[in-house]
């Protein structure tokens, strides 16, 4: 009896323990995602959507932008009224909960669905959370991330458990990302993983039927021809429910728009989103389809050499094995080949980091630039999906396995879709593919021995040890990288050690001493002509003023965009029939406007962009505007210039 209790306890224990790791693990990876929150000021993408957040609507919003990324505005626009949200710390707290939603709804599906170890889809977690790279403040992709993880998961469930529910859910999900962001219309290739699911499931059934046919041909012929009916109707079935999800997720949505604004103002935004790509080429189809593309064969330079030094380490092992497997009657000559297998094999990997490390070129340690996880995250989403391909095809895999692995590929491909970034955004949604990678890679080291084929004997231990050793070098690199990289203008911010004491939405803010002191005096200018709440014209890549002044745009913050049409603009000032909003200038713009191409030169600018300044036609747009207005210089700094 003792013993039994023993026994009971230590499993109670032992059962605890695991349920404080598990309960650990959940609130780190609710809080981790906010660790940069009073990190930065960016001039460009984060002021631009909190200021769409903040005004949004056709009176201060370009159309195209509004309706184009409708449902994240809207999210945005609700966050806006949320208490403590009054201030750039406030809006990153509450845009950077969306990370950990997703984190903490991928954990519990791994965990809960998909039996992964806990700590392992921790650590995944932990690299796709430190991969994000993009500011929170994007509404637009992080929403879309939410609901394409809840259809995965949906489509999961709703095909391994037969739920029409789960199936419909899905379809919703994909359905509400069309009006989260319009570009986000390939995901409707997550039908692809239902019908190969079925065709899967057909398979299996048919060839379960073949070998327990106790007659004959005949026979098993009429059940194949049963099975291929089945396999039809199933998928059409399951097609149904999720198209009924989407279409009525749409109609849902379309309506609500039509009845709010009128379904002619949208479909002349989405129309206008087309034609955008006259100006914004890197927004065609094909250029952003190449632009991936481009980037996985450019990347199978390391790849290629890679693979070269495996195979070289698995002849090597082979040759190693053949010696030990003819001197198994020495027991020592065995045991030191044994020894050199291990030996080589740890070596081998030891030698491919030293090799990455030292060329230079694979990755960087100025961890707060994209340097440092540029290269190892392509390798990594180029392995995540060799892995998944591998599975998928594999006999012994089982359907729900192959399913969630044609699922990873399908969310790293469509993922970049859409984005004119090329793979930059898959890396930033690696929330289902990164616990898969560490899963599918223990399972291999763990478990995959050595096979004889004729007289040589395959040995992975080599391959093994490459493996392990880029994994350790991904943690590393993406760890580091997620500790030290806030977004800022692209790029990643340095210097956080200055604040701005005067301006309510950049309180508690962090940045360089160079940023906040052109903040502080144009705050001071804005705060002294009470020009808060005043419209104003912004140009020169600062859209971010708006938000951070709290002066809604005349028309579009980010004016200078290519997506932001000539024509557009043109309209737009126009339509202010005699207003004459502050117009706000980055001094770039302000040399161009006073001196010209001489004026540029002095600024040691690349001819490429003074070119760019001396063709720009909605800058000299702006300058004539500025000119029969009779607009005055009344205030300058070192970055801005203020007109009146």
């Amino acid at each position: 009896m003792q013993s039994k209790d023993k026994v009971r306890n230590e499993g109670i224990r032992s059962k605890s323990l695991i349920n404080m790791a598990e309960g650990l693990f959940v609130v780190i990876l609710a809080f981790y995602p906010l660790r940069h929150v009073t990190w930065g000021l960016d001039l460009w993408d984060t002021g631009y959507n909190y200021a769409n957040f903040t005004y949004m609507g056709t009176e201060h919003m370009d159309p195209m932008w509004l309706f184009s990324t409708y449902l994240s505005n809207v999210v945005g626009n609700l966050l806006t009224k949320l208490p403590n949200a009054g201030s750039l710390v406030g809006m990153n707290v509450y845009t950077g909960l969306f990370v950990s939603l997703l984190a903490l709804m991928e954990y519990w599906f791994c965990t809960r669905k998909l039996k992964m170890q806990p700590w392992l889809v921790f650590l995944g977690e932990m690299i796709a959370v430190s991969l994000c790279w993009c500011p929170t403040a994007l509404l637009y992709n992080y929403v879309t991330y939410v609901l394409f993880l809840g259809c995965v998961i949906l489509l999961y469930l709703g095909l391994t458990e037969e739920r029409k529910g789960c199936l419909i859910g899905a379809g919703v999900c994909l359905g509400a990302n069309v009006l989260v962001r319009f570009s986000n219309l390939p995901e409707m290739a997550m039908i692809f993983a239902v019908w190969a699911y079925d065709f899967i499931c057909a398979r299996e059934e048919k060839r379960g039927k073949k070998y327990r046919a106790a007659s004959a041909e005949k026979s098993a012929t009429k059940d194949v021809a049963g099975q291929g009916a089945g396999f039809w109707k199933r998928t059409v079935w399951h097609t149904g429910w999720c198209l009924l999800g989407y279409v009525a997720s749409l109609v849902a949505l379309l309506g609500y728009i039509h009845i709010r604004y009128g379904i002619g103002e949208y479909i002349a935004g989405i129309t206008r989103l087309f034609s955008m790509t006259d100006n914004a080429t890197d927004y065609k189809a094909t250029s952003m389809v190449m632009k991936m593309i481009y980037t996985y064969v450019e990347n199978l330079y390391w790849v290629l050499r890679i693979g070269v030094i495996a195979v070289v380490g698995m002849m090597v092992a082979a040759l190693f094995a053949f010696v030990k497997q003819k001197a198994l009657k020495n027991a020592t000559v065995a045991g030191i080949f044994t020894f050199a297998i291990y030996a080589w094999g740890v070596m081998l990997g030891a030698a491919m980091l030293f090799w990455l490390y030292r060329s230079g070129k694979f990755c960087s340690f100025e961890f707060y630039s994209y340097g440092a996880m540029l290269r190892p995250g392509i390798l990594f989403l180029m392995l995540t999906m060799l892995i998944a391909a591998v599975r998928i095809f594999h006999p012994a895999c089982g359907r729900e396995e192959k399913l969630i692995s044609g699922m990873v590929i399908l969310v790293i491909l469509l993922t970049s879709l859409g984005s004119n970034n090329g793979v930059y955004p898959s890396l930033n949604n690696l929330f289902v593919a990164a616990p898969y990678t560490l899963w599918e890679s223990l399972r291999f080291i763990r478990y995959v021995g050595k096979k004889k084929i004729a007289c040589v004997i395959i040995e992975p231990f080599p391959v093994k040890c490459i493996l392990a050793a880029f994994l350790l070098m991904c943690f590393f690199q993406f760890g580091c990288f997620g500790a030290e990289f806030a977004f800022a203008e692209a790029t990643g911010v340095q210097n956080v050690g200055a604040q701005v004491e005067n301006n309510e939405i950049l309180k508690n803010m962090k940045m360089s001493e160079e940023k906040a002191a052109w903040m502080t005096e144009l705050t001071e200018y804005v705060k002294e002509n009470e020009l808060q709440g005043q419209e104003v014209i912004l140009y020169g890549y600062i859209p971010s003023l708006s938000y951070y002044l709290q002066m809604p745009s005349a028309f579009n913050p980010w004016s200078d965009l290519d997506s932001y049409s000539y024509e557009a603009m043109a309209e737009d000032m126009e339509a202010l029939n005699g207003e004459t909003p502050v117009i706000i200038l980055e001094n770039k713009c302000v040399e161009y406007l006073s001196g010209g191409r001489e004026a540029l030169e002095t600024l040691q600018l690349e001819e490429k962009e003074i070119q760019k300044f001396l063709s720009d036609r909605k800058m000299i747009l702006l300058a004539e505007f500025m000119e029969n207005n009779h607009y005055e210089l009344t205030f300058r700094n070192e970055k801005f210039a203020v007109y009146r």
